[in-house]
């Protein structure tokens, strides 16, 4: 558990930013919930090494070395750790220990260095002739590893080797206490999924002192939802991973801090016997995940990766719990504790979890509980056109041991909505193991936007026989304006998509990878779009404005799409797209050659995505320029002038608006607004 500067500062760390993040975890309480390691990552040393071959600190953002910033922390209480990489260079091109490590080692020794982040960049595997990268990867580290143990210091060992197929969780045991599952997390739960994804099946490689790690705790960087949020600290809690958080510490909201500082989750991660949740289910992206702690109790996550509300429900003892009168289900975020007979159930909101700790008890541990009920919403249909109707089923379920009486159910929805209840909302007593569920048919606004989420709230009381007690669940029913005639359609993701149009205005919810993968790659075909057949002549400009776009990876965004058919298989010739992704950059991509290489233009780092973006596609034949504009279209910036393959775009084409969220496992939404081609 601990800090480091990565996500926040990059390599604009220092040693100021260091010693103000260590005592910010002593005076927030970060320390007293157990944090304990001050982490410094890539670029803190010298370009290069001094005469003696030793590493060397920046002069300028660490004047007097590693080890004065190492006192400092450990008169604190903390421990330090630093960065290495086991290549020539570091990923920032700076000196790697390959050919250094015991020296390097005795170095870190020497400052007072307790954890050592050990990268993979720039290693020469020239140097190893006929070794698979996996086995020369594995003999670097376990260079390292011998020379940080010969130096006779205590340093936690992380390696960082996931993106070559070396699999370190096969290996590292014997030689380092953690290791990356996965590839660099990005503040976006499209990647922590991936992430979580990429790691939750790994369970049977870690254990005490040998921990597998799904990279660094993004909350508080302001790019992810407080409920996203939540869930990534529940399932890092849930996977015993380290809790290594990647923010800004000064500034971080009281609701962060209190996030970081969950006790009871962070005893469900910290648990002495150190064993990682085993997933039970995970049947249409709705997990439970069971972890066996010390004292006989299980920790039980009910994860929600979709886009829509829904139950998610389990037994005790399919979660490996024994038969027992009764069970004690403590939420780990709300900390109500009720008693269950062996349902452990929530409706959980969409990219939200609900993290129980269950333990057995008998029947008269039981009476003195509230008895464990769930309130659900079932839609018939989870999304809709304006207009038109659908069946909500709204559900009280009584899973104690003791009956609740004098049930009230209700129902709301937003302006607009019409509502209309078909049967009795009152029941004087549902008995233990029944429920009680009401129909209403609920019919959405005619007018409004292309896309809305609308929150259909359904809420309970009722009586048991310790106290009178209400509970409220919300359903995010996601309304869509029809997309009329000329335009049509195309979805070639592997999920089904959907599509609004209204008054120039369009909205694509949708996954899939991209349309042209920005590396050297074949069209992969992977996205949605809303299009005008054969609208983009010889001579044409479409231009669109982006008003929000979320995706993940470089290729996933929303923007421009020309091809001659826009549903042609990925091998067809692909056109062009014009883009903005989520890295915050405009994207240019065509075919140059028609053969499987995929040219790309990456015209503006660091662009706000989430501000509006305008994009303007010109075509004159065969050749293309892209123009984007930051100010409504008063000023514009060339991305490139391109030519596509010879033979491809000779005539008409079709034009229109695609998104695609950059993961294949996650749905996001992207709008655009005045659409038009002339």
């Amino acid at each position: 558990m601990g800090w480091n500067d990565w996500y926040t500062a990059y390599c604009g760390v220092n040693a100021q930013l260091v010693e103000q993040s260590a005592q910010a975890m002593v005076n927030d309480g970060m320390k007293a919930a157990g944090y304990q390691y001050v982490n410094i990552d890539d670029c803190w040393m010298a370009p290069s090494r001094d005469s003696a071959g030793n590493l060397v600190a920046d002069p300028t953002r660490f004047p007097g070395g590693i080890k004065p910033v190492a006192d400092y922390v450990h008169s604190l209480g903390l421990k330090l750790g630093i960065y290495e990489d086991a290549g020539t260079t570091t990923c920032a091109h700076l000196p790697g220990s390959y050919g250094h490590e015991a020296q390097d080692a005795a170095s870190f020794a020497a400052w007072g260095v307790d954890y050592l982040k050990y990268d993979r960049c720039n290693i020469p595997f020239d140097q190893f002739p006929g070794q698979p990268e996996q086995q020369v990867q594995q003999t670097l580290a376990t260079r390292m590893s011998d020379a940080l143990k010969a130096t006779g210091r205590p340093i936690v060992f992380s390696i960082c080797t996931p993106d070559r197929g070396d699999d370190p969780w096969r290996w590292s045991a014997p030689i380092a206490n953690l290791w990356r599952t996965t590839t660099d997390i990005q503040d976006n739960f499209g990647s922590m999924l991936v992430n979580f994804e990429g790691t939750v099946n790994l369970f049977a490689d870690a254990g005490p002192g040998a921990w597998n790690d799904p990279d660094m705790l993004q909350i508080g960087n302001r790019g992810s939802t407080r409920l996203e949020y939540r869930t990534e600290f529940s399932l890092w809690a849930e996977m015993a991973a380290p809790l290594i958080a990647s923010t800004n510490l000064a500034a971080l909201s009281p609701g962060a801090l209190a996030m970081y500082e969950n006790t009871a989750v962070i005893a469900v991660d910290q648990d002495p016997w150190g064993k990682p949740g085993i997933p039970i289910s995970s049947t249409g992206g709705l997990w439970v995940l069971s972890k066996e702690l010390s004292g006989g109790d299980r920790s039980v996550v009910l994860f929600n990766s979709t886009v829509t509300a829904a139950t998610i429900a389990t037994s005790a003892t399919a979660v490996g719990l024994p038969a027992a009168g009764a069970y004690r289900l403590q939420d780990l975020w709300s900390n109500s504790v009720t008693a269950s007979r062996g349902a452990i159930s929530a409706f959980v909101p969409a990219h939200g979890v609900v993290m129980y700790r269950v333990s057995t008890i008998d029947r008269r541990q039981a009476r003195a509980l509230p008895p464990h009920t769930m309130l659900s919403l079932a839609p018939a249909a989870a999304q809709l056109f304006t207009g038109r109707s659908t069946i909500v089923r709204e559900t009280l379920t009584d899973d104690g041991p003791a009956p609740v009486k004098r049930v009230k159910l209700t129902f709301r929805a937003g302006r607009g909505w019409r509502i209309k209840r078909l049967g009795r909302a009152r029941v004087e007593r549902l008995a233990p193991g029944h429920r009680y569920t009401v129909a209403f048919r609920v019919t959405a606004p005619v007018a409004g936007p292309p896309f809305a989420l609308a929150a259909l709230s359904g809420g309970a009381s009722w009586d048991p026989v310790n106290g009178w007690r209400a509970t409220a669940a919300i359903l995010g029913e996601r309304v869509f304006a029809p997309v009329p005639p000329p335009y049509r359609t195309a979805d070639l993701t592997s999920q089904p998509a959907a599509f609004g149009a209204r008054d120039g205005a369009f909205a694509i919810s949708a996954r899939g990878t991209g349309v042209l993968q920005p590396w050297n790659a074949p069209p992969t075909g992977s996205y949605a779009a809303i299009y005008e057949p054969q609208r983009a002549g010889v001579s044409s400009t479409a231009q669109v404005t982006v008003t929000y776009d979320q995706a993940g990876g470089t290729a996933g965004g929303a923007g421009l799409i020309e091809r001659d058919a826009m549903t042609a298989p990925a091998a067809s010739p692909a056109g062009v797209v014009l883009f903005v992704n989520d890295a915050g950059t405009v994207v240019m991509s065509w075919n140059a050659t028609g053969a499987r290489n995929v040219d790309s233009r990456y015209a503006v780092q660091n662009a706000v995505v989430h501000e509006p973006v305008t994009l303007r596609l010109v075509r004159g034949g065969s050749t293309y320029t892209g123009y984007y504009s930051t100010d409504a279209g008063v000023t514009w910036s060339p991305v490139d002038t391109v030519t596509v393959a010879p033979g491809a775009s000779a005539g008409d084409q079709d034009v229109g608006v695609f998104h695609a969220s950059g993961l294949f496992t996650w749905t996001t939404t992207a709008t655009f607004k005045d659409f038009s081609v002339r």
